[in-house]
């Protein structure tokens, strides 16, 4: 069991809250999502979101060792990208680095590896698409938001940072949300 993982049980108490479900009343919700600006793609090869048109997109923001927070959410990423992604939906991890040194790569494949991630992951470097999507313009508590957007390239859905888990409301709300979402034509 990896150091994070540890760190993330013992935490884990501390991780089961969140300051909002869906966030539905967030201004964004119901905009159309900007093209996003990441680089250095793990799991599979560039994307755009444009490309993604006519399919569901679950964008999470994490971090690597030491955020409590991405380790417990992760087993809920694997999940929603092994449950629904012959469906339609498309999970992307998009990392953001908080630590006081250099951005490693190595440090980062390593941190996908110990997560479990099989779904495309890539780094938003300088926080260029989470500044210009979520930390403008507004005071926001967590950068380790998630984005759901619709077939159309809507946000429909915004988890505002911290964990979810599977079973808590938030979880619940998610996948329901995942769910109403591929239903749509």
């Amino acid at each position: 069991m990896s150091s994070s993982y540890k760190v993330a049980v013992l935490l884990l108490p501390a991780c089961l809250w969140t300051t909002s479900v869906t966030h539905a009343g967030d201004k964004l919700v119901g905009t159309r999502a900007l093209e996003w600006e990441l680089t250095d793609w793990l799991n599979s090869k560039p994307r755009t979101l444009k490309d993604q048109r006519g399919k569901v997109v679950l964008v999470r923001w994490w971090t690597g060792d030491g955020c409590p927070y991405c380790a417990a959410t992760a087993p809920a990423l694997n999940t929603f990208h092994s449950r629904y992604s012959p469906r339609g939906l498309v999970v992307v991890g998009v990392y953001h680095h908080k630590g006081a040194g250099p951005l490693k790569a190595e440090a980062v494949k390593q941190s996908v590896r110990d997560l479990g991630f099989q779904f495309p992951v890539a780094v938003d470097p300088e926080w260029r698409t989470l500044k210009r999507w979520w930390l403008t313009g507004a005071e926001r508590k967590w950068t380790s938001v998630t984005f759901l957007i619709d077939k159309k390239g809507v946000i429909s859905h915004i988890h505002p940072g911290g964990s979810y888990v599977k079973g808590d409301k938030a979880y619940r709300a998610l996948q329901g949300k995942i769910e109403e979402l591929l239903a749509e034509e």
